[in-house]
């Protein structure tokens, strides 16, 4: 994981490898409410496999020639894994929309439409209780040993919770550079911005691909669009833009300002957000050295309604984490997040200046909508309906854990190495 250097437990790894196929990784999602039955939007309930939540919304609105807009989701899941999760579609109200849906469930690319049912609300990001998992470390000599190990550590993380961490698709799939496409943003500088996503070719990509990327990088955009695969939608989207903006004039920060604002919002917003959450990664590696379950003076609290905790005396702030009704946080830095006092606030600077950074370098000026007000988030999230399994391939992992948090996470802390 980027930026990930600190282990909560002190079991030892069981190693191994996941993800070798899509069956071993699955996830479903624990939503907040189902469906009534009734109302003008449609909720399915999808099973997908090697697509992004993002691929299986295009097509849709692609095949139903509606907006993209009016696509919604509770939250992003993996690409390499067998997942189910509620999407929705708003504004269905007829009896033809509502059909024309229906007729399309066998249309969608590694798709299952499993359920498909009206209600009176949309489905907004952020509307998930958590999400279960069930995944299959491969790999492993001693497996029965390994799956000792693997329910002690993953017992010991039921009592302490797990560290934070944004896991690695946080950060691109494949190409890890979302991050560095949010870092250039906060920096102001768009086309860097543009060219860490359309060029800048790496070895372990397709031929292909790096000679579409080199062609961006030598300043041959028709080239690069000629080459570039289809598989790699917003790389093309882009490219039009700037293709048809260079025949008015020379490219400025107008015209990649125009081609980054042609990606899907989620995308458009989740350059900045990647870069917060490198940096997230660093300062919770930092403050884990000192225990996420001890108060360290300057602390900033929040609770577990996320609410932050305000002027209470240290000690009844050291309770409140030993009882599991606050945590400590980090920050999501943004150009209005508060930092710590003290020795967490030196720690928290200390990471802006190494960045060469301030907090109001996330207002973005010249793309204020990706801009980021920021927050404080918890460096621990909770664990529940912990197991491990012995099978004939190896060990059978199954947890739930809060919405926003990562399983790899957990499974680092099982493994005791960097898992993608």
């Amino acid at each position: 994981m980027l930026n990930a250097e600190t282990y909560i437990t002190s079991n030892p790894g069981i190693g191994g490898t996941i993800r070798n196929f899509e069956k071993d990784f699955y996830v479903e999602e624990i939503p907040i409410a189902q469906p009534s039955g009734r109302g003008p939007n449609a909720w399915i309930w999808i099973e997908k496999e090697r697509r992004t939540t993002l691929d299986v919304l295009m097509d849709i609105s692609a095949i139903l020639k509606i907006s993209r807009k009016r696509m919604g989701f509770a939250g992003m899941k993996d690409k390499q894994a067998i997942t189910r999760q509620w999407i929705c579609v708003s504004n269905m109200d007829s009896f033809k929309q509502f059909n024309d849906l229906i007729a399309i469930k066998d249309n969608v690319k590694n798709t299952k439409f499993l359920k498909i049912i009206r209600n009176q609300k949309k489905l907004r990001l952020g509307q998930l209780q958590g999400n279960k998992f069930k995944i299959l470390i491969r790999g492993i000599d001693n497996i029965e040993k390994a799956t000792k190990i693997a329910n002690e550590t993953l017992k010991s993380l039921e009592t302490t919770g797990v560290l934070n961490y944004f896991g690695w698709q946080r950060f691109g799939s494949g190409r890890v550079n979302t991050h560095l496409v949010g870092k250039a943003l906060v920096h102001n500088d768009l086309e860097e911005a543009i060219k860490i996503y359309i060029g800048y070719p790496i070895e372990s990509e397709p031929e292909e691909v790096q000679k579409a990327r080199k062609a961006y990088d030598d300043g041959n955009l028709e080239k690069s669009f000629e080459l570039m695969p289809k598989f790699l939608r917003f790389e093309r989207e882009m490219l039009k833009v700037l293709i048809k903006e260079n025949k008015k004039r020379v490219l400025d920060d107008s015209s990649y300002k125009k081609a980054i604002f042609s990606l899907p919002k989620p995308l458009q917003r989740m350059f900045v957000h990647a870069y917060q959450s490198g940096l997230f990664n660093k300062v919770i590696s930092e403050r884990a050295k000192l225990g996420v379950n001890n108060y360290v003076e300057g602390d900033i609290l929040i609770d577990n309604e996320e609410h932050m905790v305000h002027e209470e005396s240290n000690e009844k702030l050291k309770n409140m984490i030993e009882n599991k009704l606050a945590n400590p946080t980090a920050p999501l830095y943004g150009s209005k997040v508060p930092l710590a006092d003290k020795k967490i606030g030196e720690m928290e600077r200390r990471i802006l200046e190494e960045e060469k950074i301030k907090l109001e370098d996330f207002k973005t000026p010249k793309t204020p909508k990706l801009g980021s007000h920021g927050l404080r988030r918890s460096i621990k999230f909770n664990i529940w309906d912990t197991k491990a399994i012995a099978t004939k391939n190896g060990v059978l992992t199954e947890f739930s854990i809060s919405k926003g948090s990562y399983a790899t996470s957990v499974l680092r802390e099982v493994m005791k190495k960097d898992v993608y």
